[in-house]
């Protein structure tokens, strides 16, 4: 008995050892959407390699991950313009190399110059390359309202009490009360408006239902409760997945404008293939790849013309904030019910 015991451990030890060493070629960590399973398949059948796709549904979350030991856990990531920078500063990023994705010539023209791009070149070099945008704009339940929100205080309207779905990100929400404020720069808050943007954040968690982290589970809320309005920060994939599950809804930039992300695709510093990664890159840029992305998610991508009437002079492109770190605590303060009084600016 105890020889047969010893023989089932002994097999046992060795199907965990031999698990934990599965061999994987390419790391990626990806928004949902960014990496369907069959894409993923057709590039591991055309190189003969095997790829495991890590999926992250916030800023915050994502920079946690590639801290932890210095990115070495990932050889390539989608993140936006904006938030690259801390990346590149971190030395959590490094530069690529745009002459081995030949798919770039097939980019729209507004994406055709890296260079102009604000956020993907650094002292000459190249970091990242866009991939995929969108605004992030207000979706309403066409049941509640008859004329479309003309602004986005209407989360803080009292008779929405516990029909807002908002969502939980530090960054995007404290420029969003930044843009409420009626600031010029929403992403570089001074001391005095960083409070007020608090306060406003304080008053959003009172009147929202809840703070959902992906598109999937903002569906989710909405399809199990009564809900009037969602602030979309997925934009386009979101007003797409309600739509699809039969939403009475519509979709709206507001007065003060929208918020825009332009993510792309860039190396982390503990790459292991660079080779492969570029390819990773080049094949996301196949027309037909990129086009995936938007039948299946309604985002647009950077090969096809994006046919949606969306006002340029609404969007606001993201930039770099005043302080993540100072973000992601103070909205870590406001979700776990802590008053202004209890938080305090350094």
């Amino acid at each position: 008995m105890l020889r047969l015991l010893s023989i089932v451990l002994l097999a046992f030890t060795w199907f965990n050892a031999a698990f934990a060493q599965e061999k994987v070629d390419l790391r990626v960590l990806a928004w949902p959407g960014y990496a369907d399973a069959d894409m993923v398949a057709d590039f591991e059948k055309r190189y003969k390699v095997k790829v495991k796709v890590s999926y992250i549904t916030s800023d915050d979350e994502m920079w946690l991950r590639m801290g932890h030991k210095n990115g070495e856990n990932y050889d390539v990531f989608a993140v936006n313009t904006a938030e690259l920078q801390r990346y590149i500063d971190a030395k959590l990023a490094r530069p690529l190399n745009p002459q081995a994705i030949g798919n770039i010539a097939k980019q729209l023209p507004r994406f055709a110059t890296l260079e102009e791009i604000p956020g993907v070149t650094r002292d000459g070099l190249v970091y990242a390359i866009p991939y995929t945008y969108s605004e992030m704009g207000l979706i309403y339940n066409k049941n509640y309202f008859e004329q479309p929100p003309t602004s986005w205080k209407i989360m803080w309207d009292p008779q929405y009490q516990g029909k807002v779905l908002a969502y939980n990100g530090s960054a995007h929400n404290y420029s969003l009360a930044g843009m409420v404020q009626g600031l010029d720069n929403p992403f570089q808050q001074s001391n005095q408006q960083f409070n007020k943007s608090t306060e406003l954040l304080l008053a959003l968690r009172r009147n929202a239902l809840t703070f959902y982290s992906s598109p999937e589970e903002a569906s989710e809320f909405y399809n199990q409760e009564s809900v009037a309005l969602v602030f979309a920060n997925y934009g386009a994939q979101q007003l797409k997945q309600l739509q699809d599950a039969g939403a009475d809804i519509s979709y709206v930039i507001p007065q003060e404008g929208a918020l825009a992300w332009l993510d792309c695709w860039a190396l982390s510093s503990g790459v292991k293939n660079k080779d492969l990664a570029h390819k990773w890159i080049d094949f996301t840029l196949e027309p037909w790849v990129s086009q995936l992305l938007t039948e299946r998610q309604g985002l647009a991508n950077t090969i096809v013309q994006d046919n949606r009437s969306v006002a340029e002079d609404k969007i606001i492109w993201l930039e770099e904030v005043e302080d993540h770190q100072l973000r992601s605590e103070f909205w870590e303060n406001i979700l776990s019910g802590k008053t202004l009084q209890m938080m305090s600016l350094p």
